[in-house]
């Protein structure tokens, strides 16, 4: 008990976390069973009464068809691990619903640049030719990109630019079939869990995403 009476949460997998910025308040745990699996658990955790809280009930996700990788590279289908911010600006073919985020509505031309020998990899371009490479033409992309928040891999502030070949367009995005279904390397959620986590997430609170086969999690 506090010293005013409240209960105190029961320690929790956020709770355990070392290495999270002071100022973060909100934390979006994304764990699986070993580095091989296709499979996620994603959890949502947020800071009151000066202690973490579990937000919603876990979700169940899907990663990378190659599993986890601690040292993913371009065009490899692993989900990188570590611990990343989200991008300022949140996107999708559909309109905002409703984020805390700016967000902007895709049209045609917008792609994610994913050519590692382009100036501008690893960044959002409005561009009537391919970047090239492994670049994604954003507007096709449905289901998945119906809406997504970027995961900061391999980008500030992660990293001071972009290196690369060692990855690009890592998104918390919508699940491309109805059923669910691994990824090329980001993590994936049902349209409606997607919308909730989308809309709950808050730049004022510094929330960070922690993506890691869920025995690694001490290393965070």
């Amino acid at each position: 008990m506090t010293g005013r009476g409240r209960p105190i949460p029961p320690p929790n997998r956020a709770s355990a976390l070392t290495t999270l910025p002071e100022e973060t308040r909100q934390v979006v745990l994304v764990t699986g069973n070993g580095y091989n699996t296709t499979y996620a658990t994603l959890e949502t955790f947020a800071v009151a009464g000066g202690h973490w809280v579990a937000v919603f009930p876990p979700l169940p996700a899907r990663v990378g068809s190659r599993g986890f990788s601690d040292n993913h590279v371009e065009g490899v289908p692993t989900t990188p691990t570590g611990v990343y911010s989200f991008g300022e600006t949140m996107y999708g073919i559909g309109a905002d619903p409703g984020v805390r985020y700016p967000y902007h509505r895709v049209v045609t031309n917008d792609w994610w640049n994913e050519n590692p020998e382009s100036p501008l990899y690893n960044t959002f371009q409005h561009s009537t030719t391919n970047p090239g490479g492994f670049s994604e033409a954003l507007w096709k992309e449905i289901p998945a990109y119906t809406h997504f928040a970027v995961i900061t891999y391999n980008m500030p502030p992660n990293v001071p630019e972009p290196i690369p070949n060692a990855g690009s367009g890592i998104f918390l995005h919508e699940f491309s079939t109805s059923g669910g279904n691994a990824t090329a390397g980001c993590v994936s959620l049902s349209h409606a869990n997607l919308v909730r986590v989308l809309t709950w997430l808050d730049p004022a609170r510094a929330p960070r995403i922690v993506i890691c086969p869920v025995q690694n999690l001490g290393r965070y």
